[in-house]
């Protein structure tokens, strides 16, 4: 996996290096374990037919998260491709 480093991807394990295009945004967890990269449109979430209830749109992005215990279903979490409204289904 490669990190972020004075404006190179360095590999923690292999040293390999690779530069950082402008165009990308970085997102890091509060504890530094995680961080995700997205790569302007080449970076893609699954979408899904549904309605939203702000702008009547039929098509969103959705992603599966376990927010409750690992025996209750997981959370679905909605946001939409038109008006990027959030929603949660559970």
């Amino acid at each position: 996996m490669m990190f972020p480093r004075e404006g190179q991807y360095v590999c923690s394990k292999c040293g390999a290096v690779k530069g950082i295009d402008k165009a990308q945004q970085f997102t890091t967890d509060a504890k530094e374990k995680e961080t995700t990269i997205i790569e302007g449109s080449s970076a893609t979430l699954p979408k899904t037919r549904i309605l939203c209830t702000e702008c009547g749109n039929k098509e969103a992005y959705f992603v599966l998260r376990q927010t409750r215990a690992a025996d209750e279903p997981e959370t679905r979490i909605y946001r939409c491709c038109k008006c990027n409204h959030s929603w949660r289904e559970y």
